[in-house]
């Protein structure tokens, strides 16, 4: 009943004014309950999402899993006052597991199989967890590191996220005072990256409170580079740590003041029993240190390379001090979610993961089936590279390499795996690789190709240097600034003009697109002379002027292996009609004055209207 209707309904009866105004100060507070009690069934249904993932943070680099040198209290505090999975699990890196998280489904099913170079990309028609959202209403928000897709529609924006604050590349070179991006806009951040992530999240919590909301916030810490303030750096000055114990263990205490932020904000804003909060990490820790005595790191196949804390909290709905002994793992979380939030579940792909619910909710006693839980990783998108595991509740069935064939662990009685047991359960390991590779069998081989890189959805296209393929390959006149040509990475060593690179690209509009390179180049490249290539279409620039592309200064604890940020200079070429349809897109040094031609850091095309 609205407060018109009580008023009309006041003047219809004739009442008197003093029993009028009783009357309708008695229904106005009936009202109000009612409404009260409508939104909090609202809230219960339909709660608010706070989804926490870190970066290379391992199972042990928490305090309430043994470990005595961290502080970890907020991240303590969510599994004491809610449920602690005890056997959870994600992919070997970081990618893949951000993949499976998003979609419900094994990464190699939504085109992940790798961390750069496109490997990373998901496919854009995978309906994400923040699409399912996004759809029932929700405002829908992620604070923090991607990985799956910098291009539009791989982009967040494009994959259900009204907000994105954040780098989508696999890593991030600068920790404080860090170039970020927002929907797509680059800003200067001021501060600690993980205090300035969680600043726009406790916004985004701020200006959403009187609407469900869906805040995923992926922390790039601790990740390197190993960066991180003096006062966490100091504490964890300890002669049984080695320099990278320390500043993981620093960037962890980090992390966890500024989950200390958000579960007071909640609080503050009366919305914790309102909420859903679930923190998780992405893969093993990064370097080796304290890991419940577990084989293997990140990028192992082994137990310690993918079995990662999970806590999950609902003040009210889980009862506090739950521990979920049953085998879990990352693509179980959306379907979780889904039935914890009571919104519907679109039309999908097929499912990998099963709701958690239950196990939550029902918990003692529950009746779970027994499941077998894979593990993939993959090199190059080559399958003679393959590696995984099949793991049931009680053994792990592991593939390192072809040559050494399957080993088998019983987790419950060799937790460390010091014992291959393999030639002694035949049976077992059968079952268990029957099951790795009858998925394996599904994959089809497109799905390990790298997307080509969409252009033509409106927004400008910025194509990096390391996802750049060179002819004739690489070292051979051309390559890459670092080893490998990971994330923000370039083009360097240009000394040979019969040699370029090239990257794979869709346009999805056909149109005239403005070409602009990212350079840097020394004096004696000046009068270099580029085309930029489509098919039959390109168009031709000059270098007139030097840039030295100075590095930006960096704050790291000790050495790192991640390629430098620098100053690169524009170079607008002019503008390419770029037909619709698959094609590459290639930048061919056309005269070379000097030894070098130039360095390239990035490709930008930019729509013309």
């Amino acid at each position: 009943m609205s407060l018109g209707t009580l008023f009309s309904s006041v003047q219809q009866h004739g009442r008197t004014l003093l029993q009028g105004v009783g009357r309708t100060i008695a229904a106005l507070l009936v009202t109000l309950s009612l409404v009260g009690v409508i939104r909090a069934d609202e809230a219960s249904s339909h709660p608010n999402v706070v989804l926490i993932m870190t970066d290379d943070q391992g199972w042990g680099d928490i305090a309430s899993h043994g470990n005595r040198w961290i502080s970890t209290p907020n991240m303590d505090r969510i599994a004491s006052e809610g449920a602690r999975f005890e056997r959870f699990y994600v992919s070997p890196v970081c990618a893949p597991t951000r993949a499976s998280l998003m979609t419900g489904r094994y990464s190699l099913r939504t085109g992940v199989h790798g961390v750069t170079g496109g490997a990373e990309n998901m496919r854009p028609n995978e309906v994400t967890l923040a699409e399912i959202f996004q759809s029932a209403g929700y405002a829908t928000g992620c604070f923090g590191k991607w990985h799956n897709g910098r291009h539009y529609p791989m982009h967040p924006n494009g994959q259900g996220f009204d907000e994105f604050v954040g780098f989508c590349a696999g890593h991030w070179n600068n920790y404080f005072d860090a170039r970020l991006e927002h929907n797509g806009d680059w800003f200067e951040s001021d501060g600690y990256i993980t205090d300035v992530i969680t600043d726009h999240a406790l916004s985004f919590i701020d200006e959403n409170q009187s609407k469900p909301f869906f805040t995923y916030l992926p922390y790039n810490a601790p990740h390197t580079p190993w960066q991180v303030p003096d006062s966490y750096w100091e504490k964890y000055d300890d002669p049984e740590l080695d320099p990278a114990a320390r500043c993981a263990y620093a960037m962890c205490e980090s992390i966890d003041d500024n989950i200390g932020r958000i579960l007071k904000k909640l609080d503050d804003l009366a919305l914790s029993e309102q909420t859903v909060v679930l923190f998780l990490t992405d893969n093993g820790p990064n370097s080796n240190r304290y890991n419940g005595g577990m084989r293997g790191r990140k990028g192992s196949v082994h137990e310690g390379g993918v079995r990662v804390p999970l806590f999950v909290r609902w003040p009210g709905h889980i009862e506090a001090g739950t521990v979920v002994e049953p085998i879990t793992m990352h693509i179980d979380l959306l379907p979780t979610l889904v039935d914890l939030c009571g919104v519907p579940m679109p039309e999908t792909h097929p499912l990998d993961g099963r709701s958690l619910a239950p196990l939550l909710m029902d918990a003692p006693g529950v009746d779970w089936p027994d499941r077998i839980l894979l593990t993939f990783r993959t090199r190059g998108g080559q399958p003679e590279f393959l590696r995984g595991a099949a793991r049931d509740q009680r053994y792990r069935a592991v593939l390192e390499n072809a040559k050494q064939g399957w080993q088998l662990y019983d987790m419950q009685a060799d937790p460390g795996q010091k014992q291959n047991i393999a030639s002694d359960h035949p049976d077992i390991v059968a079952s268990l690789r029957s099951e790795f590779e009858g998925a394996v069998a599904a994959i089809q081989p497109e799905q390990l190709t790298p997307l080509p890189i969409p252009v033509g959805h409106g927004r400008r296209v910025e194509i990096p240097g390391h996802e750049a393929l060179f002819h004739p390959a690489e070292g051979e006149g051309i390559s890459y600034y670092g080893e490998h040509g990971y994330a923000n990475d370039w083009i360097d060593n240009w000394t040979d003009i019969q040699a370029w690179p090239y990257w794979r690209i869709d346009v999805h509009q056909a149109g005239r697109y403005e070409v602009t390179l990212q350079y840097a180049a020394t004096p004696d490249a000046v009068g270099t002379k580029l085309r930029v290539e489509a098919g039959d279409h390109s168009v031709t620039g000059t270098i007139t002027e030097p840039h030295a592309g100075p590095f930006l200064p960096v704050y790291n604890r000790f050495g790192t292996k991640e390629a430098p940020f620098r100053v690169w200079k524009p170079l607008t070429l002019g503008t390419i009609k770029l037909p619709a349809g698959q094609t590459q897109l290639r930048i061919r040094a056309v005269e070379k004055p000097g030894d070098e031609v130039a360095e390239i850091k990035e490709v930008h095309l930019t729509p013309v209207k």
